[in-house]
């Protein structure tokens, strides 16, 4: 099993689509572990986006992402990072795939709706930032057994 940090970012929020993108993620039989509604202060921001602090459009993405809440999730399933990332599509929801979450609901490159972790070793990381090991609540569902194979 493999984790992945989350957030359903202020424009997701402010738009009223939390919903919508959290039942996307439940349609695909993948385990919400943890879930819940922060504002991202700037040293977050700082701390969630280190490699981008220096470059000229860091101020936008840190005006933007501590611009109203954000739901931070932690996703839990067989090769989550790339399903999730596989879901959400290109970055720029104008050139995402129809059927994306970008690609439904996103026509900006920042206005983009959801950050997801992009390799297990970000995944960690990220996780540690917005969560505590005691906040994680992690279940198998009961109807597992009809989702996937035994040996999967």
């Amino acid at each position: 099993m493999e984790r992945s940090l989350i957030l359903l970012k202020p424009d997701c929020v402010q738009r009223r689509l939390i919903g919508k993108i959290i039942a996307r993620f439940e349609e695909k039989a993948i385990n919400i572990v943890a879930m819940k509604m922060i504002q991202v202060t700037p040293d977050l921001s700082k701390q969630h986006y280190a490699e981008h602090v220096e470059k000229p459009f860091y101020g936008g993405l840190e005006e933007f992402i501590t611009g109203a809440p954000v739901v931070a999730m932690v996703l839990e399933g067989l090769e989550v990072i790339r399903v999730v990332r596989d879901m959400l599509g290109a970055t720029n929801g104008l050139k995402a795939a129809a059927g994306t979450i970008r690609g439904d609901f996103s026509s900006s490159r920042q206005m983009n709706l959801v950050h997801a972790s992009d390799s297990p070793e970000s995944a960690t990381r990220e996780i540690n930032l917005y969560f505590k090991e005691s906040e994680l609540c992690p279940y198998e569902p009961t109807l597992t057994p009809w989702l996937k194979a035994g040996d999967e």
